[in-house]
This record gives C-alpha cells, structure tokens and sequence, in this order.
C-alpha cells in the first residue's frame, strides 16, 4: 500500500517505514506528525484518486532529523565592469519515516 501525498508544494510517494526527505516541517525529532493532503491512495489492485484530494485520507509521519541538503554555489559578474559576487544556500530539509497510511472512506 502507497500513497502520494502534497508536502512543501511537492508529491512524494508515501509506503510504510520509508524515510522520506521533504521541505522543512517544525518540530523536533521523535515527533509524530499527520499528512493530510492525500492525493492517491493504492492499496494493490485497487485506487482511490481524490479531486483534488481523498476524502478522510491522512498519512502519519514521525520526525527523524532536521537537516540541510547540499551546497549550491552561485557566481554573478559582470563583463568588463570588475563586479563579482559568490553566494551558496543550503534549504532546510527534514526526514520523516512513514508510519501508517489510514485510506478513509
């Protein structure tokens, strides 16, 4: 059994105990969490597809860490005008680890 699930503007495909990495949630590590916005629910043969969502649908979650992805480096310059600007960002991440997977009606 899966489901996709709408977490930080993205779908990821939510199963039993996988860890999934997703946009920053708060809280800390160990906390249970609920996912709401289900949008396909596949149990074998058979799916729910919601418009837009599945009626009653939710995913539990709990927190494992809090952590940033990998260094992205950036250079702006400008030809022939001696300007130059380095940056990096690291986006905040959290990893949560599916718990169960509740279809509703």
């Amino acid at each position: 059994m899966y489901a996709i699930v709408k977490t930080g503007g993205k779908q990821v495909r939510a199963e039993k105990d996988a860890v999934l990495i997703v946009e920053k949630i708060d809280g800390e590590p160990g906390t249970e969490l609920t996912l709401g916005e289900v949008i396909l629910i596949c149990d074998g043969e058979k799916f729910k597809v919601g418009s837009p969502l599945v009626s009653g649908a939710s995913v539990r979650a709990t927190i494992v860490r809090q952590g940033k992805a990998k260094k992205i480096n950036g250079f702006n310059y400008k030809a022939k005008k001696n300007e130059r600007k380095r940056w990096g960002h690291r986006q905040p991440q959290t990893h949560i680890r599916i718990t169960g997977i509740e279809a509703g009606k």
